[in-house]
């Protein structure tokens, strides 16, 4: 049974939050570059983007695109893995830019340490910060968001399904009590 957690509202106004906690960290739009990772966080990575131009209309808006890390994971051969999709950095590339990683849910922090691996084949970033819409917890790997939409404690056994407009028809964050896939996600 799905319990919901965020609304379209309240995704909104978390998004919102997030790109203004970044402008505010990055003292500005300047050298900023947003990557999302597939799926769903390349969808908010965009969002974000057009968040942070529509705050600041007289900057150049950060550029937005996507860092796939599938044949970067650890578990490639224990769990599932979606088909790989296109790595789209900005054309600047990410060498002295502070580098903003977006996903939808920090669980694990498998996915992120193999963007780290991933952002490490592409170039030097000045500086790599984590922005995630929910952080559920349960980490495996020390890393930490430095942009948090939502803190959300929940049990292993939960699945966190975060469903966004572009891709499922609505906005909404729900706790799942059904038994989460061991060592993903979600």
């Amino acid at each position: 049974m799905a319990r919901a957690v965020l609304s379209q509202a309240d995704i909104s106004r978390a998004l919102t939050r997030i790109s203004h906690e970044i402008l505010e960290s990055n003292r500005g739009s300047s050298d900023l570059v947003i990557l999302g990772i597939p799926t769903r966080g390349v969808i908010l990575a965009r969002r974000i983007a057009e968040t942070i131009a529509r705050i600041e209309p007289d900057a150049a808006p950060p550029p937005a695109g996507a860092l796939d890390v599938t044949m970067y994971r650890d578990d490639l051969t224990r769990t599932r893995t979606r088909t790989p999709q296109p790595t789209e950095l900005p054309a600047g590339g990410i060498d002295g830019k502070t580098v903003v990683l977006v996903d939808d849910v920090l669980f694990s922090g498998r996915t992120i340490r193999a963007a780290f691996d991933a952002l490490n084949d592409l170039g030097r970033a000045r500086a790599v910060r984590l922005a995630v819409l929910v952080d559920r917890g349960h980490r495996e790997f020390p890393i930490r968001a430095d942009f948090v939409g939502k803190n959300l404690p929940s049990s292993t056994r939960e699945r966190i399904n975060v469903r966004l407009a572009e891709i499922d028809g609505d906005d909404a964050v729900a706790i799942d009590d059904t038994v989460a896939a061991e060592g993903g996600e979600a």
